[in-house]
């Protein structure tokens, strides 16, 4: 696999990372929701996920991530659109589709080692 794939992969782990550590084990929507600092990490790093899946598309659109083109229109939408941003839609990304990109960059990552 590509070094610049792999790059990108990592960042995709690390950020996913950096929201469940944020989060922390209780996951608790009132939490999330009145912690501004948390929010805007959150926000930050799905950014950055956002940006690191555009890129790997562009370089190799045969990698299956799933809801890829969800996931860079969520980034588009934090950067362009962030005031229409809902953080109970946040919440659901993050409790109903984020484990499911943990698992998928997981993966590719550990595929690309063999």
């Amino acid at each position: 696999m590509n070094e610049l794939i792999l790059k990108y992969l990592e960042d995709i782990k690390i950020s996913i990372d950096n929201i469940e550590q944020d989060l922390g084990e209780k996951r608790l929507f009132e939490e999330f929701q009145k912690n501004r600092t948390i929010k805007q990490a959150t926000e930050r790093n799905f950014e950055i996920i956002g940006e690191a899946v555009n890129k790997i598309l562009k370089i190799s659109p045969e990698i299956e991530i799933t809801s890829a083109k969800k996931i860079v229109g969520l980034r588009n939408r934090l950067i362009h659109a962030y005031d229409s941003i809902d953080d109970a839609n946040l919440w659901a990304i993050i409790i109903n589709h984020l484990p499911l990109l943990k698992t998928e960059i997981s993966d590719l990552l550990e595929n690309s080692e063999t």
